[in-house]
């Protein structure tokens, strides 16, 4: 490590990343679950938008935000695995300065663009159990691309201020990343400067975002139950439930990962330091992973396609 210990300058062409502090000898072995991880998230988000793309019987608003989660995904998680993996197997620690601003920029808007999908799509599941005549005049494509947009947009400037903040701090103590990607705490703690303000617009990001967000599905969803519990029959209610199920399961594995590894990184002063960095990537992995298995498995129209598709090539 003392080869990479570089001091006495104030601002750094480059950074090095140690990828997980204190397991560097297991970097082969921990790359084998994150490469499967990573291979699963490209390849089941890539059918995701293949079948959509594929199948005019799903050119609807819930099937083009499936196609936006689905591209968030994989902009999420190619973000982080490329320089982690080549961190584990070629010992490639460096990154160039604004290579890795850029990559700490798209790591946390794509995030907060993730979140809003997910309101959003808590929106369609309303319109469509709440007022299901007025669904298609509602929820019409140009509503979905303006909402789609708002998503984009919010994104990308609320975390924008990070990226200002970072990048204007002198970095005079070292070029040393104790973690697998330019997280944002990670760097800005390497600069010699008062960085209260950034602790300060993260605790505002993740109050405004994932409370506001959380917020609107909430009171999303106790409409829906509201409509599915008034509905006559017991078959009915399980029917109508099942079309919200593969959101749901979306919706726990996105903020259950993402408020956990919050509170960690506040409050887990006294945990290893390398069980931080391996929840931060799991908090990034996990979702863009986890979420077309889950539409692939509980979404009939979807799985009925892939079978089609396996079975058309069997033949």
């Amino acid at each position: 490590m003392s080869e990479y210990n570089i001091t006495d300058f104030t601002s750094p062409s480059t950074f090095i990343l140690l990828g997980i502090p204190g397991l560097e000898a297991a970097h082969v072995w921990i790359s084998i679950p994150f490469c499967t991880m990573y291979t699963i998230a490209i390849f089941g988000n890539f059918i995701i938008l293949f079948i959509v793309k594929r199948e005019p019987s799903l050119h609807g608003p819930m099937y083009y935000f499936l196609c936006m989660l689905a591209v968030t995904d994989l902009v999420l998680s190619t973000s982080i695995l490329p320089k982690t993996l080549s961190i584990f197997w070629f010992n490639s620690r460096e990154i160039d300065f604004s290579a890795c601003f850029t990559q700490m920029y798209f790591i946390h808007s794509f995030l907060v663009m993730e979140s809003g999908i997910l309101v959003a799509m808590a929106l369609d599941r309303y319109v469509a159990i709440c007022h299901p005549l007025r669904y298609s005049t509602t929820l019409t494509n140009i509503l979905v691309a303006k909402i789609g947009l708002a998503v984009v947009l919010r994104g990308s400037t609320i975390v924008l201020p990070y990226l200002l903040l970072a990048r204007q701090w002198p970095y005079c103590r070292t070029n040393i990343i104790p973690h697998t990607h330019c997280e944002h705490m990670a760097v800005v703690k390497l600069a010699c400067a008062d960085i209260r303000i950034n602790s300060y617009y993260g605790l505002f990001v993740v109050f405004s975002v994932i409370c506001v967000d959380v917020f609107l599905i909430a009171m999303s969803y106790t409409q829906i139950l509201m409509a599915i519990f008034s509905l006559p029959t017991k078959d009915a209610r399980l029917k109508t439930f099942g079309t919200c199920s593969s959101h749901l399961c979306v919706i726990l594995a996105f903020y259950s990962s993402a408020i956990f590894s919050s509170l960690m990184h506040r409050f887990g002063h006294n945990v290893s330091l390398y069980f931080h960095v391996l929840i931060s990537n799991v908090y990034l992995l996990v979702p863009p992973m986890v979420n077309p298995i889950i539409y692939g498995v509980r979404t009939k129209q979807i799985r009925s396609r892939v079978l089609r598709i396996f079975a058309h090539k069997r033949t």
